[in-house]
């Protein structure tokens, strides 16, 4: 099984070497990664540069783009085949809810699924310790392992689709198993900052604020919090079926 990993915390993140590490087991692991930190940028692609990767060792590139870049770049140049899976990740930080529409880490799953690779998105709902030898983030190799193992040999992986994985930020012990999730909700205040530049002009800065989780029943929000893995099946089609299955109670032809 040949295998391409990719994340949006830049390629020496250390989510993505614990990434790596839990994938090795199940194949040759091929690592194509931004060469800086890319996060939120979604799904977006670098239309007015040239990339330039940059190969740093055996099956292993660095490339000043996005993880959609990296994902694109990879399967189409850089790779002696299409891979089988791509793995995304681990995230520095949860990516449920709304966070699906800003994660460069699904993001990475996202494009590996539209060029037809079955594809997953791993992010961790903690925060690692800057600098620590060992941390939460490394003791998940061993179950990410057990986990990317049962779902890679799905005998009918679903099509169409990707699995975003949330991974609870406590120590491995307290995990009590994976359960399957949908998105839960989440709403950000005061994520805007008002400054001024040094010469006394407005300036505005995204993010910080404070987070509102909705964790109902079912979703991964509430999977984590209760000390879960949760896995949130995803995919392209952000069709709303059901308006368009009520639509006699709401819309009259033009």
């Amino acid at each position: 099984m040949l295998l391409l990993c990719s994340n949006d915390d830049g390629i020496l993140a250390r989510g993505l070497s614990c990434l790596e590490r839990a994938a090795r087991p199940l194949g040759e692991v091929f690592v194509v990664a931004p060469d800086r930190e890319q996060s939120a940028t979604s799904h977006s692609l670098t239309l007015h540069h040239p990339l330039r990767p940059v190969q740093l060792g055996e099956n292993r590139w660095q490339v000043d783009g996005t993880p959609t870049d990296c994902v694109m770049l990879a399967i189409e140049q850089l790779m002696p085949r299409r891979p089988d899976f791509v793995l995304s990740g681990i995230n520095h930080g949860p990516n449920m809810g709304e966070d699906v529409l800003y994660s460069g880490t699904v993001a990475a799953a996202m494009e590996g699924l539209a060029l037809g690779v079955p594809s997953i998105a791993v992010s961790f709902a903690g925060r690692e310790t800057i600098g620590a030898k060992e941390s939460l983030l490394d003791e998940v190799v061993e179950p990410l392992n057990k986990l990317l193992a049962h779902l890679t040999s799905l005998p009918a992986f679903p099509a169409h689709t990707l699995f975003n994985v949330n991974i609870p930020g406590i120590p491995v012990a307290q995990i009590k198993g994976v359960k399957l999730t949908k998105l839960g909700r989440r709403t950000f205040s005061d994520s805007i900052a008002k400054m001024k530049d040094p010469w006394g002009r407005p300036i505005f800065w995204i993010g910080g604020g404070s987070v509102t989780w909705t964790a109902e029943e079912g979703t991964d929000v509430a999977a984590v919090r209760e000390g879960y893995i949760s896995v949130t099946p995803l995919h392209l089609d952000v069709t709303f079926q059901a308006r368009l299955d009520d639509a006699e109670t709401w819309w009259k032809a033009p």
